[in-house]
């Protein structure tokens, strides 16, 4: 893997590159990293954050193994062509002009409206709308975005274009709050991230000529916060919202913790880019990249000790956005309200949310608001999209495809095309049903899409995976383990975590997310159980539930439970096969997460482990749906370190930030099985 270095892609516009890292995630190898360039040149890369980025980007975090010099050039050349002519087209067709609107407590926020040209009084427009804390340049009434809208149909067919930096950022007035808290009631004068998004309609209404009254909002990612916290009390013009990967519990799943566990490598990446402001700005022509001093993030993240020393050595007092990350290691009232999917209420707009099933860094926020606003908006129409994205992927990638994992076909496409074009245009512009289920679903491993009435499908029977002797897993417990006294152990060193990735990179590469796993079941430090090779199809569809006893020998501990589909050994490798990959026998993560054992009673009051005690783990990996097929193989891969993607727990009950070096200590883990204490892995197994 290549230096972290930036890769500059062509001649650009204004650079933000912490919204690339934020939308796309981490792409940190080779083959993400091709498949960025060839998506940029070919699709031009339809950044649903961002109005205008032009395709020059600055990759400000990941370690990325750079083309050569010939390629760049011919790429940039490419590159620049189409960007020209995309440009053009714009300005052919589209006016654009810049506002500051004003909120009702007197800040103004930037926004840039995109008008088309024939737009008339006989024929008029709907708006549709993106705010974002990334900026919305290019600034100046004669600076034309180079792209615009979800996709390109969306320019062919027409629509008011919408952007605005949100409240704090860039050019707009006020402090920006991270995930700006709801407040169910409020006086005349109170603002959050409803008000702005109503008072923004309102003045567009009666300010942008030629409008038909309709405004539809989107946004990727943290513009995808800023949908679902624009929706409660709908402006009754907002007909249409699609919160798309959206940040929605920073610590309950989404960015910063999963199960009480930090998400190091990522949020250090991002937080070294995003930071306060001191007032109004604009983005950086170029951006300096972070230097990490090597190429290699398992190091720099070890070298870096406790996770207080990244203050200490790196950001200093520059940014308390990280701060108020690393501190806050339990679910008090800080990370609550900002849980915006807890504020779904008087809703009455269609809602469209998507996902993608290989989402590194929001992956549970779309669930959550879906689930939310059926709960809490039930008669809103609310529907449900996941397909086989990384972050972001239905923007910036064709979908065909992650690592050597096949897809089928470009389902981006098809999803930007055929399923959230027609959402908007049914209720922007009274058009034709658009006809989606509540759930449309991507299924892995068939590479089929699925029409679902409900999600999870009501057709689902939980049956139980059981761990056994001999590192098998099978559907029937052991009637040999009754007596529960079984379990199998390892040693966790915390001064030698496990990897989460098996190449050397400073970034997180997203295809971690159905990475082959085979290097880590070499490791003496992973438990790996595996069922004998399946006589038919098991479709697995919903969220998967670790049901585990286990014990340490220490005071703390992370159990990190990974799914694994285990390919024939006559598997086909690719073709084209650049990379040399061999997929017979590949071991493809479909779903892993960690779980840190202080938190198994409450994530809001730790209590240490007993040591050599056995204790019940009960959680949930988020939703899947995979069909692992005839001839393959279910796995599950256990483990206490997942580094650098998770902070290391010292496995002694400490508050980690603040452990020092001595901390860090080995343990015995065991994994129960059997009787009262039999380990299992519940999944909801799709009827036939």
């Amino acid at each position: 893997m290549g230096s972290a270095r930036p890769l500059t892609l062509g001649e650009a516009d204004a650079i933000v590159p912490e919204r690339v890292a934020k939308v796309f995630g981490l792409l940190a190898d080779l083959d993400q990293a091709e498949m960025a360039l060839k998506t940029w040149t070919e699709k031009k890369l339809w950044l649903a954050s961002l109005a205008a980025i032009g395709l020059s980007v600055i990759w400000p975090v990941c370690g990325i193994v750079r083309a050569s010099d010939k390629d760049n050039a011919e790429t940039a050349s490419a590159s620049a062509q189409q960007e020209a002519q995309s440009a053009a087209e714009i300005r052919e067709h589209y006016t654009k002009h810049e506002y500051r609107i004003p909120m009702r407590d007197g800040a103004k926020l930037f926004t840039a409206v995109y008008v088309p040209k024939d737009a008339s009084a006989a024929k008029t427009y709907p708006f549709l709308i993106e705010r974002t804390p990334y900026s919305v340049g290019p600034y100046g009434s004669d600076n034309y975005a180079k792209h615009l809208g979800p996709a390109p149909s969306f320019v062919k067919d027409g629509f008011i274009f919408v952007y605005q930096d949100v409240r704090g950022r860039y050019q707009s007035d006020g402090t920006f709050i991270e995930m700006t808290p709801h407040k169910d009631k409020k006086g005349p004068k109170d603002v959050d991230e409803s008000t702005d998004t109503y008072d923004t309609i309102e003045w567009l209404l009666k300010n942008v000529a030629n409008n038909n009254g309709k405004a539809g909002i989107y946004g990727i990612s943290y513009p995808g916060f800023y949908v679902a916290a624009g929706m409660p009390d709908t402006h009754p013009a907002l007909k249409a919202c699609s919160p798309q990967a959206p940040v929605t519990d920073l610590y309950m799943g989404d960015d910063a913790y999963h199960n009480g566990a930090f998400m190091l490598a990522a949020n250090f990446g991002f937080y070294v880019f995003f930071k306060p402001r001191t007032g109004l700005e604009f983005p950086a022509r170029r951006w300096r990249d972070f230097d990490y001093g090597t190429n290699d993030g398992y190091d720099f993240y070890l070298d870096m000790g406790p996770t207080s020393n990244a203050k200490k050595r790196y950001l200093k007092d520059t940014n308390f956005y990280w701060d108020d990350q690393v501190q806050h290691t339990v679910y008090d009232d800080y990370w609550k309200t900002r849980d915006i999917s807890a504020h779904m209420r008087n809703i009455h707009c269609a809602v469209l949310t998507v996902g993608g099933l290989f989402d590194a860094e929001d992956l549970v926020g779309p669930y959550r608001i879906f689930n939310s606003v059926a709960r809490m908006s039930p008669d809103t129409s609310n529907k449900l999209v996941e397909g086989p994205w990384v972050h972001g992927g239905w923007a910036g990638t064709k979908g065909d495809h992650l690592g050597p994992v096949n897809f089928a076909a470009e389902n981006s496409a098809y999803f930007n095309d055929h399923v959230l074009l027609p959402f908007f245009r049914q209720y922007l512009k009274d058009a034709e049903d658009a006809k989606l289920p509540t759930a449309l679903m991507f299924e892995t491993g068939t590479n089929v899409w699925r029409r679902y009435d409900s999600w999870p499908p009501k057709n689902v029977q939980t049956k139980a995976l059981y761990f056994r002797g001999g590192g098998t897993l099978s559907f029937d417990a052991d009637a040999k383990e009754s007596g529960g006294s079984a379990y199998d152990e390892y040693v966790s060193d915390p001064n030698r975590p496990v990897p989460y990735v098996e190449t050397q990179t400073t970034g997180v590469p997203q295809t971690y997310m159905d990475a082959d796993q085979r290097f880590a079941a070499k490791r003496s430090d992973v438990l790996v159980y595996e069922t004998d090779a399946l006589e038919e199809d098991v479709t697995v569809a919903g969220p998967v539930s670790p049901r585990l006893w286990v014990s340490t020998s220490g005071t703390d501990a992370d159990f990190v439970v990974k799914l694994i589909d285990v390919y024939p050994m006559d598997f086909p490798d690719p073709d084209p096969n650049p990379q040399e990959v061999r997929m017979g026998g590949y071991e493809q993560l479909v779903r892993g997460e960690p779980f840190r054992a202080k938190f198994r009673k409450s994530f809001e009051m730790p209590e240490p482990l007993k040591p050599n005690e056995p204790t019940a783990l009960d959680f949930e990996l988020p939703s899947i749906n995979h069909t692992f097929r005839r001839g393959h193989r279910i796995m599950v891969q256990i483990q206490s370190t997942w580094f650098p993607l998770v902070d290391r727990n010292p496995q002694k009950f400490v508050n980690i930030p603040d452990a020092k070096p001595e901390d860090f200590q080995k343990a015995t883990q065991r994994v129960y099985r059997g009787g009262a204490h039999a380990s299992t892995l519940m999944l909801p197994v799709l009827s036939k």
